[in-house]
């Protein structure tokens, strides 16, 4: 019997990311002398790697301009978190599912547009790292919906497709999740609303964190 991966996003899933991005984003922006796009825009581009979100903000920019938002990103981004600014809260009731989960036999995952080092320093922070078996970042695969990290997710915790679910809120991560043949579980809490998750594949939208043992449950 395979192995039960639940393979979760970071931004907008299990962390409340968004100030410190649109922050980040806005300064990027400032210092490349461009209009900052609205945060409405920005969020909307969360759980992408940076390079493809900046295309998607500004679609008429070359590589040039696009890679040196991502630079730019990169110190803002740096810098809050070296001055001590940076703020990345967990949702409520997050930490308890990630426990009850793993006391409950389900291996544990995490797919997500961030650095390895954004995510390293986010796990520690929060005391989770210990809880992951398998972490899968934009360092080392192409940009989500590309399936690539949830299919070396599953090859490192030995899971199958039909035993991995992929618990994100965005649409970027339900057609990740069903382009690698996986389950996926929307979200609410996050940055696409649950239509937009349901009509990108979602099998199911959590309202709460607390649902989602429940429906993972009856899932598998």
């Amino acid at each position: 019997m395979a192995n039960r991966l639940a393979l979760f996003d970071c931004d907008g899933t299990l962390a409340d990311s968004q100030a410190a991005i649109c922050v980040s984003m806005e300064g990027a922006f400032e210092d490349m002398e461009r209009k900052a796009p609205v945060r409405g825009d920005i969020r909307r581009i969360v759980g992408l790697s940076l390079f493809e979100a900046m295309r998607v903000l500004v679609p008429e920019g070359d590589e040039a301009l696009h890679m040196g938002l991502v630079e730019r990103y990169k110190d803002r981004f740096r810098t809050m978190r070296q001055n001590g600014l940076l703020e990345e809260p967990l949702f409520d009731g997050i930490a308890g599912v990630l426990t009850q989960l793993d006391e409950a036999g389900w291996l544990l995952g995490v797919a997500t547009g961030k650095s390895k080092r954004g995510l390293d320093g986010l796990l520690h922070t929060h005391g989770l790292s210990a809880l992951f078996v398998t972490l899968q970042t934009a360092d080392g695969h192409p940009s989500k919906p590309h399936p690539a990290m949830v299919e070396a997710a599953m090859a490192e915790a030995g899971a199958e497709p039909e035993t991995t679910i992929v618990i994100g809120d965005t649409s970027f991560d339900m057609v990740m999740a069903r382009s690698a043949a996986a389950h996926a579980l929307g979200v609410a809490w996050g940055y696409h609303d649950p239509a937009e998750l349901l009509r990108a594949g979602a099998q199911a939208v959590a309202d709460r964190p607390q649902d989602i043992s429940t429906i993972l449950e009856s899932m598998i």
